[in-house]
Parts: C-alpha cells; structure tokens; sequence
C-alpha cells in the first residue's frame, strides 16, 4: 500500500503538470498523512538537510566550468582537433563528434552541455557534407550522453551523495564504460556511414594538425588534471570541481583570451540558473528519501523481486528495464534522486557492488535523454536542427540500440566495470 500510495502521489502530480520538486514534496506529504506522521517542521528540516552537502557543492562548479567552457573557446578547439585528426576519412565528421564528445565529457559532465556545443558547431557542417540531417542529429545527440559517463559527472555525484557511496571510485569506473560506448558508436557509424553519399574534408597536413594539438593543448591538460589529481589523492571531487571551474576561467581570460570580463555576469548567471534547479531538486527529494526510509518502500520492492535475489544478473536485467522505461518519461536528475534510495538497500541485500551497480545506473540514465517524449537531449538537438522528434528518433534509433548493447554486456560481464575500476584505483 504504502508503494502504490508513493507513485500514486508522486506521478499523479506530475501527470497534472506540477513541477517535479513540488510532486517530490507532495509525494513525502502523503507518505506521511498515511503513516500519521505529518509535521511541516519535519518537511522544512530535510529540505535544508538535503541540499547541506559538501559533496554537492561540486555541482555549481561543474556547471560553472562547462559553461565557460562553451563560450571560452574551449569546446570550439576540442572539435578543431578532432577534426583535424580524423576529419578526412570516410564518415570523418562523425567520428569527429564522438572523439570530440569522448573529451568535452571529460571536461564538463554534462550530457545538455556537450549535446549544445556539439550541435552548434558540427551539424552544420555535417549537413554541408551532405550526411542525412536525421542521422547526423540522431549520433550528436547518443554521443552526447557520453557527457555523464566518462568522469567528471554531475549524474555520479548525485548518485554518490544519495546512495552514500565513493564519488572518486564512481568517477574511475565510469571511464572504461564510457569508451566502450564510444567504440559501439564509432562501429555503429561506420556501417550506416557506407549508404550515404557525402563530401569528404580535406586531409590536414601534419603541421595543421600540430597546430590544432597545440592551440587544445590547454583544454586537453584538464580531463589529465583531474583524473590523476582523483587517482593520487590529491584533491576530493567536490575540490575536482573547483580546480576545474577555476581552470577554465584562467584559459578562457588569460590564455584564449575569448572570454572578456563583460559576458562574466551571464555566465555566472546562466551557471546559476541551472544550478538552482538541479538543488532545488536534491533538496526536494529529500523529503521523499526520508519517508521512503521510515516507510520502508525499499523492503516493499525488496518483496517484490525476491524471488530474483540470489540471480543478480537477472535482478539487474529487471531494474535495467524498469529504469529504461521511467527514463522515457522522467529526466536523469530526479530518476537519479528518486530510484536510488529505492533501489540501494535492494542492490546492497542482493550483493552487488554499489560502484558497479552506480556505472549501470548512470549509463541507463544516460540513454534515457535520448528516448522520448522527456529525451533532454533529443530537445537540444531538434531546437539545433530544426528537425522534429519523429525524424530524430529515426536517426537515433541504431546508436541507442548500440548503446543499450554496451548496457546488457555490462550487466551480463561485470568485469568490464570491475577490473579497470580496481586498476584505476590503485
């Protein structure tokens, strides 16, 4: 009852058009008429508790550096590299934007982010090339997703803070996932490269090419800085997440010099802006999280699935499931808040690795920005190309196929995950 009284006063609202903080809320409200415990002091309590977090505090700096990023100049020479690398054979533009996407990911870790400066600059061109508008739009948008895989990632720091665990080792295990994602795109592409008829690039001489190296030099340093800075200790992700915002700011002022303190104002507000929402949301959630506890929903489900629990593979093939299909209606951040309180004490009874389990959580998370009708991702890309979301889906549909394979294979072999996390981490 108490499950059915939780979905029923959390997705009612929301099916009314109430935005998701307030149906969190309402949610956490009706958990605790029901259980007889409602007290507004006890509602206000978790909602400061749940936003007073120094792990969080990560986020606004990771939002700040990813959009500075994009208006300083170095997202535009991350894809001038890439383009100057690999640009010139045979569907060049779009291993372009997943070799371009594998390190804006590592720069801001942010899936919307990277889906913007992706779009801005290579569709475009990808659509003068001649490529097909629907299958150029459709391989941005899955190699986007990327974005809140490979470390740092805003998506892992949720998870971590909710579920209580490791954000440094969640950031290590998400990147051999990450590349293996970008390898199922790269193959994907290259088979529905070879019908179409398009221009190819000019290949670059080696001194454009050591130009092009030279001039991202300095936007290549960070994604170094941060991983060895995480793997040695030398400084916590939620510090990751200033060195990384402050970084930025120097090259974009001082090194580029295309970032003039005039547009400073509407960068910090932009950062702001969403950064207000995604903590209003953990703030939120909090509420719900607590009476989700004292309701004891997760022993709830924990019935549910009980006779999955001694197959983890098939306990996860269903959660797997489930979460693909609320991450068609439901965006990353609050599925993210929502289903770990659920789903943790469940993972931990069954055995599974949380840091494990929190790669395949992210990554279905991840794919869910890409399917409709919520598709974040999806939305970026369409105001970008002006296609619709049925001739996107249509492009999209062979690289988020590929995508979910990469899921599957990770659920059914989870050394992939384990092994590099465990040499990561030494």
């Amino acid at each position: 009852m108490t499950v059915t009284i939780f979905l029923g006063a959390l997705l009612g609202p929301m099916a009314l058009g109430v935005p998701i903080a307030f149906a969190l809320i309402l949610s956490g409200v009706a958990l605790m008429l029901y259980l007889g415990l409602f007290d507004a002091q006890i509602v206000a309590q978790n909602v400061l508790n749940g936003a007073d977090s120094f792990p969080l505090m990560a986020v606004p700096f990771f939002l700040l550096a990813g959009e500075v990023m994009n208006t300083g100049g170095l997202s535009r020479r991350i894809v001038a590299l890439a383009m100057a690398m690999v640009g010139h054979i045979r569907g060049g533009l779009g291993f372009v934007a997943i070799f371009a996407a594998c390190i804006l990911s590592s720069l801001s870790g942010s899936a919307v982010a990277d889906a913007a400066a992706l779009g801005a600059l290579l569709l475009p061109m990808m659509l003068k090339s001649g490529h097909d508008p629907a299958r150029a739009g459709g391989l941005i948008a899955s190699a986007s997703i990327i974005g809140p895989i490979i470390p740092p990632s805003i998506g892992f720091i949720l998870y971590g803070v909710v579920g209580g665990v490791s954000i440094t080792k969640l950031f290590l295990a998400g990147i051999f996932p990450g590349l293996m994602i970008a390898a199922a795109l790269s193959i994907t592409w290259l088979i529905v490269a070879r019908k179409e008829q398009f221009e190819l690039p000019a290949r670059q001489s080696g001194a454009v090419r050591l130009k092009a190296l030279l001039d991202s030099l300095w936007a290549l340093l960070l994604p170094v800085i941060i991983i060895v800075g995480l793997k040695f200790g030398v400084f916590t992700p939620t510090e990751a997440g200033v060195v990384a915002a402050v970084y930025s700011l120097f090259v974009s002022m001082v090194i580029y010099r295309e970032l003039p303190p005039s547009q400073l104002f509407h960068v910090f507000v932009s950062a702001a802006k969403i950064t207000a929402i995604v903590m209003f949301l953990v703030a939120c959630a909090a509420v719900s999280a607590w009476l989700i506890t004292v309701a004891d929903v997760p022993g709830a489900l924990a019935a549910l699935v009980d006779p999955l629990m001694e197959n983890q593979t098939a306990l996860l093939i269903a959660i797997m499931v489930l979460i693909v299909i609320v991450g068609t209606a439901m965006d990353m951040t609050p599925t993210i808040l929502i289903m770990t309180p659920v789903l943790m004490p469940v993972i931990k009874e069954a055995g599974i690795d949380p840091v494990y389990f929190g790669v395949l959580f992210i990554i279905n998370n991840s794919i869910g920005l890409i399917t409709p009708p919520v598709g974040t991702v999806l939305n970026v890309i369409c105001g970008v190309s002006k296609l619709s979301m049925e001739e996107l889906m249509k492009g999209v549909m062979p690289f988020l196929i590929a995508e979910l394979i990469v899921l599957f294979l990770l659920v059914l072999f989870p050394e992939l995950v384990t092994v590099p996390v465990s040499w990561f981490g030494r």
